[in-house]
């Protein structure tokens, strides 16, 4: 980051909007990380890996996400330094464009991308409860309606929602304590991961079947060869691989939503998400290092031990709990699962945190319901808050949750782009505004993650389309609420 006047000091006083400024450097930084460690990196590995087939090309793709994950971080820092204001990527898009644009991600992320995220998040949460409470699962149906059924695992995502819904309406203060203390832990239980990992887990086979061959043909534990994509097979292999490495990092951006409430956001915002990136995507490379060396890549979906399934076909997906029975058995598993139910748990008091700033600054700008840009005693936007809460957990209740995460892939990465474009217009429409930090490497490295995300987009188009056209669709559905609804808010506004 490139710094162009000197850091003031940190601001204590509550900012003009009335949002109480209670979110330090540490704070932003747990927000960062425990946003962006959910529960994808436990399980998008085996789908990873399937595609990709050869051990380097995998971690390549890890590589690459980590890559386009700090370049949007270090792009997006300099808008915010800019726009250190609530409502983050919002008002960037608002500023760089129109109100409409902006109004567009402000409604997808709220029908789809923030509050999906929490529903699905609630349910991952639930489900590793499961591990150690068996009561709670999917099979444990406690109501059925007209072929609707609520169980269980559903129950336990609504109340770890409204649990944490109600905290962060009791001042940001008591979410940030909440992100502070499942932030930190899981950090400390992963690197407790690696280091079993590195001390107990590895083992010659896995070796032998990773390493021997790292970038060619691998030999899976059914004795087949299999051979990578080459050439343009697999640039687009790259492309939709890269699809779940991106989301298991995604979110590194929420901590632009609360502007308002952090000291000195200038610096604050930027610091916080280049080190929480940088923190979580070096993480997620060793962790993916780890399974390499515990279990064979390429395993036999019909095997009948852990090794035998191997990554690719680990139960359900769940590496990190494969490579944690190998390495000590169950208890090592009941372990994984408190771990992945405080990544979890630590992941949504995040997003619920940081989302409902962004619905906030959309009703001030007059294009949402008046009442979700006020602030209640605790100087924080409960109604705002509250609507999420009833959105995701009626998406927790449809169970459509994990497709609509799928179908917005697509407009979520159009948002990304649009955003580091944002960099490039602001820098011609607005020369002379004050830039704190202006963005590293720029105009090569934001061109960069530009031509790249604009690269899987189009692939995603390609092979992709039943999960690209929704995402239009969703975006596309915003036009009109802009138009029809927008002067009817901002009516009701004055």
């Amino acid at each position: 980051m490139q710094q162009t006047d000197t850091p003031t000091k940190p601001e204590i006083k509550d900012s003009e909007s009335g949002f109480k400024r209670e979110i330090k450097l540490y704070d932003a930084i747990m927000i960062v990380t425990g946003g962006m460690i959910g529960s994808g990196i436990f399980i998008v590995t085996a789908d990873i890996a399937r595609t990709m087939v050869s051990p380097g090309y995998m971690l390549l793709v890890w590589v690459l996400s980590g890559f386009l994950t700090m370049v949007g971080a270090i792009s997006y820092g300099e808008l915010s330094s800019m726009f250190p204001n609530v409502g983050g990527q919002y008002v960037y898009l608002k500023e760089a464009y129109n109100k409409m644009v902006a109004f567009l991600y402000g409604w997808t992320l709220f029908l789809v991308i923030q509050t999906g995220v929490i529903a699905a998040v609630g349910v991952a949460f639930a489900r590793f409860t499961g591990v150690i409470f068996p009561w709670f699962s999917e099979n444990n149906i406690l109501l059925s309606i007209a072929g609707f059924d609520f169980t269980s695992v559903q129950l336990l995502a609504i109340v770890s929602i409204v649990y944490l819904t109600y905290i962060n309406s009791r001042g940001v203060k008591s979410g940030k304590l909440i992100q502070n203390i499942f932030g930190s832990t899981k950090l400390i239980a992963l690197f407790g991961l690696i280091l079993f990992g590195f001390l107990l887990g590895v083992n010659d086979t896995a070796i032998e079947a990773n390493f021997s061959n790292f970038w060619g043909s691998t030999i899976s534990t059914a004795g087949d060869e299999l051979i990578p994509p080459m050439g343009w097979a697999l640039f687009s292999a790259a492309g939709i691989a890269m699809v779940g490495a991106l989301f298991s990092a995604d979110s590194w951006n929420n901590i632009g939503f609360s502007g308002d409430e952090i000291v000195n956001p200038k610096r604050t915002i930027v610091l916080s998400m280049v080190i929480g990136s940088a923190i979580v995507m070096g993480l997620y490379l060793i962790i993916n290092l780890v399974y390499l060396l515990v279990l064979p890549m390429n395993g036999d979906p019909n095997g009948a031990t852990t090794m035998a399934l191997g990554i690719t076909h680990a139960d359900n997906d769940r590496v990190a709990t494969a490579v944690a029975e190998v390495i000590g058995g169950y208890p090592a598993t009941v372990a994984i699962a408190i771990l992945i139910m405080i990544s979890t748990f630590g992941c949504n008091n995040g997003a619920i945190l940081s989302g409902a700033r962004v619905y906030y600054a959309i009703a001030k700008d007059g294009l949402f319901f008046e009442k979700l840009g006020h602030l209640n005693k605790n100087g924080v936007p409960a109604a705002a808050l509250w609507l999420q809460c009833i959105w995701a957990c009626l998406l927790c209740l449809t169970g459509t949750y994990g497709d609509l995460l799928d179908y917005v892939v697509f407009a979520v990465m159009l948002f990304y782009i649009l955003t580091i474009v944002g960099v490039f217009v602001l820098r011609v429409r607005k020369p002379n505004l004050p830039r704190p930090y202006k963005a590293f490497g720029y105009p090569v490295l934001p061109a960069m993650y530009v031509i790249l995300a604009s690269a899987i987009c189009v692939t995603l188009l390609i092979y992709k389309p039943t999960f690209t056209w929704p995402g239009f669709i969703i975006v596309g559905l915003g036009i009109p609420v802009f138009y029809f609804f927008g002067n009817r808010f901002k009516k009701s506004k004055n």
